[in-house]
């Protein structure tokens, strides 16, 4: 089967319309497609581990969840991704894993639809063997073997002897269970085991080197010790040997497959003579009759034993180093791309784009309109009120002289449609009270209907239509009350008669 199923299309559809991107992505990184989870699907769920706002307990049990399905594929890429996230990941992860009380129960999977499912199976479940192993260590001494700070002043080159002895039969175990994957070069066939072996492989090196160091604290310490310290410390170095020829086998697969021979260390076997003075230092403490050696010949022999063995870990270090500026330049070299695509996508974008929050007028060009900023509620002097009144928001009315002040105690709505305080009113002058008493009371004068100290009438914005005929005369109160007057006067004398 190849290519993404149905049933993946559906449910990842699903997982769209309930809006969980987390579990979309969980299920596009474990569908039936015989190839490794895609990068991208892994990189988003590392991501996922660190944010805060991510229910991490759901992450691990929609993971658990797959590892339910029937085919090889779905379980196998589940349990990559799961290990993936385990190494690479948030710790909270990990300690969510270590904090269950079961993981995965695959001691049983069998995929009977073919005969790669039979082949795979078998790899499946040695693989969940050993997840389960790594997380059960990180329960019982808290950290990960994996991510220990190695060197002379390491987690355990400075364990004391009691915890010593407790944490490395943790670490056998945890090699134990990697080792048990035991796969050929002829049976990495497809990308989803290969996914696996690589993870293996990364794990086996960084694992074995705190191992290593963690024999050489024995070392330094075993003269030291009491007896039965001494039979267990011996007991650990034999199980130590038999594992580094284990471990050597297991590198041999890894070069065979393609791995770059300056990514697998070097292992170099610690004298044989080492194991014969331990064990007479051990008999001599039980009592026994041992050979006569001398406290020189002892340091001799150890001093070698730990050189080779230090030789071994400076060999994993360069591994693990060379491995870490690998990822710092494929992420320098992906940072780069990314700047440089978005430097590409600036310069498509026109300049009218860009736009600024102080004022959302801009001209075609780009270019930004600033207008002053209007006081809302500031008093205009009465120059300037006076200048503009002579002329309206669009130049319709005809221009008239500038009419006195009328406080109504209002703001006054401005052409920009907010409001200003009411203009404070100004003194009349004598010029504005002249009034024509002549023409006012029956006498018509023609100096009234020239005169230059009228005051402008709200009436004169009026069109002429709405002006009686012969009635007013535009542009003049003082004309126009003396003809209404008149007219007044002229039908009362007229009535009396």
């Amino acid at each position: 089967m190849s290519g993404q199923s149905i049933t993946d299309r559906i449910t990842a559809a699903q997982h769209s319309v309930t809006g969980s991107a987390v579990s979309k992505t969980v299920c596009k990184a474990t569908t039936h497609e015989i190839m490794g989870p895609k990068k991208k699907h892994l990189d988003y769920l590392i991501q996922c581990t660190n944010e805060m706002n991510v229910n991490i307990p759901q992450l691990a049990d929609t993971l658990f969840e797959r590892t339910t399905n029937t085919s090889w594929v779905v379980v196998f890429k589940s349990l990559i991704t799961t290990h993936h996230l385990m190494v690479y990941g948030n710790e909270r992860f990990i300690q969510y894993l270590a904090s269950r009380n079961t993981l995965f129960n695959l001691s049983n999977f069998l995929d009977k639809s073919g005969l790669q499912g039979y082949d795979m199976s078998t790899f499946i479940r040695r693989y969940s063997r050993y997840l389960n192993e790594k997380a059960m260590s990180y329960r019982q001494v808290a950290f990960d073997f994996t991510k220990v700070k190695r060197g002379a002043d390491g987690v355990m080159r400075t364990m004391n002897t009691e915890k010593l002895l407790k944490t490395i039969p943790i670490i056998q175990n945890q090699m134990d269970a990697l080792l048990d994957f035991n796969v050929n070069a002829n049976e990495l066939t497809n990308g989803v085991i290969n996914a696996a072996f690589m993870l293996l492989f990364k794990d086996a090196i960084r694992l074995f080197a705190a191992y290593n160091e963690g024999i050489i604290n024995l070392l330094e310490k075993y003269f030291d010790m009491k007896k039965t310290q001494c039979k267990e410390g011996l007991d650990i170095y034999k199980k130590f040997l038999t594992r580094m020829t284990r471990i050597s086998e297991f590198l041999k697969v890894a070069e065979q497959v393609g791995i770059d021979r300056g990514d697998i260390p070097d292992l170099s076997q610690a004298p044989s003579s080492l194991l014969d003075a331990l064990e007479q230092h051990l008999a001599s403490l039980e009592g026994k009759k041992v050979k006569d050696s001398t406290a020189a010949s002892r340091a001799s022999t150890l001093s070698n034993a730990v050189s080779s063995l230090a030789n071994t870990g400076i060999s994993f270090t360069k591994v693990d180093e060379r491995e870490k500026q690998a990822a710092l330049e494929e992420e320098q070299a992906r940072l780069k791309a990314l700047k440089e695509q978005r430097l590409k996508e600036l310069s498509k974008k026109p300049a009218s784009s860009a736009t600024t929050a102080a004022s959302p007028v801009s001209t075609t060009g780009g270019s930004i309109i600033t207008a002053p900023a209007i006081d809302l509620f500031s008093t205009p002097s009465s120059t300037n009120s006076a200048s503009k009144v002579g002329s309206d928001l669009l130049d319709l009315q005809p221009t008239f002289p500038p009419a006195l002040p009328i406080s109504t105690g209002l703001p006054v709505a401005n052409t920009w449609g907010g409001f200003t305080a009411s203009p404070t009113p100004q003194p009349q002058t004598s010029r504005g009270l002249n009034v024509d008493f002549d023409s006012v009371f029956g006498n018509k004068s023609a100096s009234a209907n020239n005169s230059d100290s009228a005051v402008a009438s709200p009436s004169q914005s009026l069109p002429p239509s709405c002006q009686p005929p012969g009635k007013l005369v535009s542009d003049d109160l003082d004309s126009s009350l003396a003809n209404l007057v008149g007219n007044l006067g002229i039908g009362n004398g007229t009535t009396k008669k």
